[in-house]
């Protein structure tokens, strides 16, 4: 089962304004393992492989994920991850070396990567 979702970003952040598409699939195997959350391609975060794949400690099966956890945790916690990214899990090379590196032309990326996913109409 897929489910196609929208991630908006914080108020009072640089995430603020885009609307970010995210699917979510789940396996026949759900809730014993996580649903597999993924970006559009090239989407630009420190702890979003180059794939679109969301890193996010509840996500992985071996270390944090209980099925316990809800889908609205699940979506919640990646919201709090585009503007907290984890410096310590990095998944891009790109977006980790500028976050840690040149914050000034981090948070100028992602105000334009903001501005590529208006809100829908």
């Amino acid at each position: 089962m897929v489910w196609h979702c929208i991630i908006p970003g914080k108020a009072g952040t640089d995430w603020e304004g885009g609307y970010f598409p995210l699917t979510l699939h789940f396996t026949e195997d759900y809730p014993s393992k996580p649903p597999k959350c993924k970006f559009p391609q090239g989407f630009f975060h420190p702890n979003v492989y180059p794939s679109g794949t969301v890193c996010l400690s509840i996500l992985n099966e071996d270390s944090g994920w209980r099925p316990a956890i809800t889908v609205k945790q699940i979506l919640v916690g990646i919201q709090d991850l585009l503007d907290q990214p984890n410096p310590a899990d990095p998944a891009q090379t790109d977006g980790y070396q500028l976050f840690i590196q040149d914050p000034v032309e981090y948070k100028r990326r992602v105000k334009q990567q903001a501005k590529q996913y208006p809100p829908l109409v």
